[in-house]
């Protein structure tokens, strides 16, 4: 027997079927059963053979809709000139944030706890020489009187910056934030920032002499060039 899935269709010997109404000449079960279909669309619904017979009576008169409006779409692989312009706009314009720091949930650390992480990879001997203060810092951030979004915007663009000038060891001042409210609560986001960038290789809570744990050693990663001049000069 035929079963109508969704209103307007009947599906019968493998064809489906688009209909409309007339006035109330539908009756009985019939009428009945297609009532039911308008309140639940997806309630499957069964005709016998003769109400099949009625039903085609009843909308012999329909004709198909024609689909002249279609078109193909053919896409590319390959970006369109309309779509490399646009990407370089959006890269350049000035009101698009490309800051992938996070100013969301961060867990709160004390004033006084030391600050650290190292990637995978980072020799055990150079991160010795970062924490203990051993590497000349090429420069120098500080975030003191910093409100939260300044400091998420001016971590970005000084870690960003020092990348594009091929530093390799710089510092942030953060303070301990000891008398702020919530306590060490700009400390706790670097803490957070330094580990969600990718250039950054690793991290320590600076030597009493350069800030304690007010201050913080970054290890940022070497650039492609500086790595061509080594193989370069090893190759010699």
């Amino acid at each position: 027997m035929p079963s109508v899935k969704t209103p307007g269709w009947v599906f019968r010997d493998n064809i489906l079927f688009r209909f409309r109404i007339h006035g109330h000449s539908l009756v009985n079960s019939f009428q009945v059963k297609f009532s039911s279909l308008r309140i639940n669309n997806l309630d499957s619904i069964q005709m016998t053979d003769d109400e099949f017979e009625q039903f085609k009576k009843e909308t012999s008169d329909i004709v198909p809709i024609k689909q002249t409006h279609v078109q193909r779409i053919v896409t590319s692989k390959k970006p369109t000139d309309a779509q490399i312009a646009r990407q370089l706009s959006a890269s350049t314009d000035p009101k698009i944030d490309n800051n992938t720091l996070s100013s969301d949930y961060v867990d709160m650390i004390d004033p006084h706890d030391i600050i650290h992480f190292k990637k995978e990879g980072v020799q055990e001997g150079v991160y010795r020489k970062l924490r203990l203060g051993k590497y000349p810092t090429e420069a120098v951030l500080d975030l003191h009187r910093r409100k939260l979004e300044q400091a998420r915007h001016d971590t970005f663009e000084f870690i960003r910056d020092s990348r594009s000038m091929e530093l390799r060891t710089v510092m942030i001042l953060h303070g301990k934030g000891a008398r702020s409210n919530p306590p060490a609560l700009l400390k706790s986001y670097v803490n957070k920032w330094l580990v969600e960038l990718d250039d950054v290789l690793a991290f320590h809570s600076a030597q009493q002499h350069h800030g304690g744990t007010g201050a913080v050693y970054i290890l940022l990663r070497k650039s492609e060039r500086a790595k061509q001049r080594n193989r370069d000069q090893h190759s010699r």
